[in-house]
């Protein structure tokens, strides 16, 4: 047994004497394995096994920042296999390694779905958590600024913003954001930092209907700042989730 560690964004060639007979293990981390063609393959999580005799697989890369590791276990020699009674013939040894090919090819490595079933759990727990807070902190403000005089009065259709408006709009939204970085946990091989930049340039986005709606100045402001209070809660929140999934 050996432990094999990969700094972030090392990448190690595979040698296929040293896989030939060898279980791998990741402990920790991520591994991306690496095609024939060099075409990136799929990216396993912690605690999916995999063998690599016959797939075709060339190097493991470590497509995230800090150090993955695998555990790799090498298997004990059958005992049947000294003691044959028929002598090996070259003919007997070519059919026997077609076969082992033939077994090995295609069991590329699956991730552990157990694994990545409970890494979606408890990103959608923390998103729940995440979403009821933003929910809460955005109607809690609108309320604070309605107090003080805002009337949140938007000019197109002369309708006033309720205040359960405000979170439900934020509840759907911030829902949306969730599904996001579930999709980016599944499939990116960085999810946190890519859930960052898509969550801020929708967020961006976001602001420019207060902008264009013609409401006065101070309603303006304020739907502005109710756009970035939920977006301050759901996404440190959310890349912290995935971090702690992917590291």
């Amino acid at each position: 047994m050996r432990t094999l560690a990969l700094r972030g964004g090392a990448r190690v060639g595979v040698v296929a004497a040293e896989w030939r007979d060898a279980f791998g293990v990741v402990t920790r981390g991520r591994v991306q394995l690496e095609l024939r063609d060099g075409a990136p393959g799929p990216v396993l999580g912690r605690d999916a096994g995999f063998w690599l005799s016959g797939t075709g697989v060339r190097a493991l890369r470590n497509p995230g920042r800090r150090t993955a590791t695998v555990r790799i276990v090498a298997r004990a020699p059958s005992p049947r296999t000294d003691q044959s009674p028929h002598p090996r013939t070259p003919a007997a040894e070519d059919s026997r390694s077609d076969m082992t090919s033939m077994n090995d090819t295609g069991a590329v490595a699956a991730p552990d779905r157990t694994s990545h079933l409970h890494r979606l759990r408890g990103l959608a727990g923390v998103g729940l958590v995440a979403t009821l807070a933003a929910m809460a902190a955005t109607t809690l403000a609108a309320a604070l600024a309605h107090a003080a005089g805002v009337d949140f009065e938007v000019p197109d259709g002369g309708e006033t913003i309720p205040l359960p408006g405000f979170a439900v709009v934020t509840g759907f939204f911030s829902v949306v954001g969730v599904v996001i970085a579930a999709a980016l946990l599944r499939w990116s091989a960085r999810p946190a930092r890519r859930f960052v930049w898509t969550a801020v340039s929708l967020t961006a986005i976001s602001l420019l209907p207060p902008l264009l709606s013609g409401a006065d100045t101070a309603t303006t402001t304020t739907l502005l700042g109710l756009h970035l209070v939920p977006a301050a809660v759901m996404i440190p929140t959310l890349a912290r989730g995935l971090r702690a999934r992917t590291d």
